[in-house]
């Protein structure tokens, strides 16, 4: 079941951010509109509001993204502009409920309940092999970040970060996202010169 997110959703949805989260990290999408001079774009700025803007307020998610993003962004040799950014970067994010089913193959014998119970300690059937299901349930959370041409009003790059929610995650939140962020900004067409990395 998917849900937008909420403030209460918050903290949640950054856990799947944290690159520690799992041993592989998370996946990372990305594309970018190969037409666009990103050499010549030197301002950005936020849309408003934000997609990870719930109500009329600026949620805690939406500043820690803005933090993390203006790192990367000035990094890159760009400058924050408020009144007339080339670039606009937007959010969204959202939760999903999902089911991880796995199935091995077991071994046992025709020991216990059933036609073979009648063996029950006195000697065992040939083992038998049987297929068990493991259910397990999860969060995985997804991040996209969009920069936007503000003068042309088109997407020129956008990533997608998607990763399972751990408790460690949600226990350092700050950092989570700071993480997700950076994994994205690997895929970003302009790369931090090689003294910043």
């Amino acid at each position: 079941m998917k849900r937008s997110l909420t403030p209460a959703t918050a903290a949640l949805l950054v856990l799947l951010l944290s690159l520690g989260g799992c041993a592989s990290g998370p996946v990372v999408r990305a594309d970018h509109d190969r037409t666009a001079d990103f050499t010549s774009y030197k301002t950005f700025g936020f849309a408003s509001p934000l997609g990870t803007d719930r109500a009329g307020y600026q949620s805690v998610v939406s500043l820690h993204l803005k933090a993390a993003t203006q790192r990367e962004m000035e990094a890159r040799g760009m400058r924050l502009d408020t009144t007339a950014p080339q670039l606009l970067v937007n959010f969204n994010a959202a939760l999903t409920d999902k089911l991880y089913v796995s199935t091995m193959p077991t071994m046992g014998v025709g020991m216990g309940r059933g036609y073979y119970g009648y063996r029950t300690g006195m000697y065992a059937a040939w083992p038998l092999y049987f297929d068990q299901t493991i259910v397990t349930q999860y969060k995985e959370g997804t991040l996209n970040i969009d920069v936007i041409d503000a003068a042309r009003r088109q997407l020129v790059w956008e990533s997608v970060v998607t990763e399972s929610v751990t408790q460690e995650m949600l226990d350092n939140v700050p950092a989570a996202i700071d993480a997700a962020v950076a994994a994205a900004f690997t895929r970003y067409p302009i790369q931090l010169p090689a003294q910043s990395r």
